[in-house]
């Protein structure tokens, strides 16, 4: 990235991208194909179409969209009309995506129509919602208005990451930081614009945001979002566009592999990927390695409020890769506290938690450090391995997941006396959930029926796959459930 910090905003970059690609392919969507200099275009029209709305510097726009070219252009354009983006989780039900609205204080509302089924939209009719609200696909028309000057520290997107009291909080990120943590993702996995990188991590997460369409920003490679994974549609893609680098969690490659016409593909052009939010093993990274063309195979470790923390580096190891996180990036120093806790400071840990001092004082200490909550070891070389994870968080399918929040849910089912959530090891989601369930005299609960109601109530990912009545939960002296006794049972 360029050293003139005035040039560290998105818009910056965008502007340089078409300056210095001009007519090379910037993404690929389908039939849409659109270049470096027509992407700018374009989001400067959405830009235009946006503040003649009355979007202004310091406003919040929120979006809500599958990957797709449709979503790239808004949030370029929210963001070069001077507001800060809010990407919102596609698989959020429609109260879960009205508290990110509200919360935020989101001036503009971008949301995709029909997608997986559902028609977001219909689902919040009469409900408050923001006074701008846009349904995609849109046709962007830009007013005669100035755009605003922008500046590095600038809020720049607002991400929100459910806690462990089971409430979001909205990490916020400045424009030098959102930048500076995908120019070290770049440069770890040596990206340049030769590579057609295809996006499957969803763009309302930091990897497919930050590590992938500000990636390909930075280095003029193209990206190629897909919607939904579907392993047939990714090596289709892979074959049709020539993909380089593809990012996910270990179940994406662990998918291709396994499927039985894989054969029938030429997927020879991959070189790069980056895994990580799930145990991947050493047979995985061999496997990727020999039979899907990888040159290189990278682990990395990262969380909303720091996005990318540690990366493994092209020279490393297969062993390493598997059992480690990789070294600090991103200008991160790394060290372990009490109860060997991960612990990150640097430039771009987050600004803060959007209206939230309590939170983020528990979150980032006096002295700058980022309490992550999880627990690790550092090795002779620097490499950082997670171990535990003091807040209870599990990862399914390459999304967190916490406990607190899925039993808040159970909390309103009539017959739940109380409940305990945690994490089993699954092969296809490297996690999924088992809630354990005491009931209340006079009820009768099935499996089905609790599933069904969390259904209504969460995300997908959210839901327990599993349900398990017990007459008591276990407990210590001091009366906390001992959630490790029941993930041994589920182990």
């Amino acid at each position: 990235m360029a050293d003139d910090p005035s040039r560290q905003t998105v818009s910056a970059v965008l502007d340089r991208a078409a300056a210095s690609y001009i007519d090379a392919e910037a993404l690929v969507d389908g039939e849409v194909r659109l270049t470096f200099a027509e992407l700018r275009a374009a989001a400067e029209n959405a830009a235009r179409a946006l503040a003649g709305t009355g979007v202004r510097p310091g406003d919040r726009v929120a979006l809500c969209a599958p990957n797709s070219h449709h979503w790239v252009i808004a949030a370029l354009g929210a963001l070069r009309a001077g507001a800060a983006l809010v990407p919102i989780n596609t698989r959020f039900t429609a109260a879960e995506t009205l508290d990110v609205l509200q919360r935020s204080g989101a001036r503009a509302f971008i949301v995709e129509g029909e997608f997986l089924g559902r028609d977001r939209l219909a689902e919040l009719q009469g409900a408050d919602l923001p006074p701008v609200v846009v349904r995609l696909p849109a046709s962007w028309v830009g007013s005669d208005v100035d755009l605003p000057e922008i500046a590095p520290d600038q809020l720049s997107d607002i991400l929100y990451t459910s806690g462990t009291t089971g409430r979001s909080k909205g990490a916020m990120s400045a424009h030098r930081q959102s930048l500076g943590v995908a120019s070290a993702w770049a440069a770890c996995g040596e990206l340049s614009a030769a590579d057609r990188y295809l996006i499957v991590n969803p763009f309302f997460h930091s990897f497919g945001y930050k590590a992938g369409i500000l990636v390909c920003l930075l280095t003029g490679a193209t990206m190629v979002p897909q919607p939904v994974f579907d392993v047939v549609e990714t090596m289709r893609l892979i074959e049709r566009e020539r993909i380089t680098v593809l990012p996910g969690p270990p179940t994406i490659f662990q998918s291709m592999l396994d499927h039985p016409d894989r054969g029938s593909f030429d997927l020879s052009s991959l070189r790069l990927a980056v895994t990580g939010g799930a145990v991947v093993p050493v047979a995985l990274v061999e496997r990727m390695q020999s039979e899907l063309s990888f040159s290189t195979v990278l682990t990395a470790y990262g969380l909303t409020e720091a996005v990318v923390a540690t990366m493994c580096r092209p020279d490393d190891s297969p062993e390493t890769v598997a059992h480690t996180c990789g070294r600090a990036a991103a200008g991160f120093e790394l060290r372990l506290g009490e109860q060997d806790e991960v612990l990150l400071r640097g430039p771009n840990v987050m600004l803060g938690y959007l209206d939230d001092p309590a939170a983020t004082a528990a979150a980032v200490d006096a002295d700058g450090w980022l309490h992550t909550g999880d627990v690790g070891r550092i090795d002779e070389s620097g490499c950082l391995s997670i171990t535990d994870r003091l807040k209870d968080m599990y990862i399914c399918g390459g999304f967190n997941v916490y406990p607190a929040e899925v039993e808040q849910a159970l909390a309103r089912l009539p017959g739940v006396a109380e409940s305990a959530v945690v994490g089993a090891f699954d092969s296809r989601l490297g996690e999924v959930g088992v809630a354990h369930v005491v009931t209340l005299p006079g009820f009768e609960l099935t499996e089905s029926g609790v599933i069904e109601f969390c259904r209504s109530r969460l995300a997908n990912y959210k839901v327990p796959r599993a349900v398990e009545f017990l007459p008591a939960l276990p407990r210590n002296a001091g009366g906390k459930v001992l959630k490790n006794l029941l993930r041994k049972e589920n182990a």
